[in-house]
């Protein structure tokens, strides 16, 4: 499915606010943790921290 983008600016301080309803869409709620990663070639990946420890602990590399 696609979405229309989000255009951002990064602050002074390099903060970034995210839409509500792109959080919404990703099913990330308001005070979660993340974990940020570059992916390289200019993109930025946020995931949920509990997915991403629980794909670790699946890979058997936790």
């Amino acid at each position: 499915m696609l979405r229309e983008p989000s255009e951002l600016r990064i602050d002074s301080q390099g903060r970034i606010e995210l839409p509500m309803s792109l959080l919404a869409e990703a099913g990330i709620a308001p005070e979660a943790a993340l974990i940020a990663f570059s992916d390289g070639d200019g993109r930025i990946v946020l995931r949920r921290a509990e997915d991403a420890m629980r794909d670790l602990i699946e890979r058997g590399q936790l």
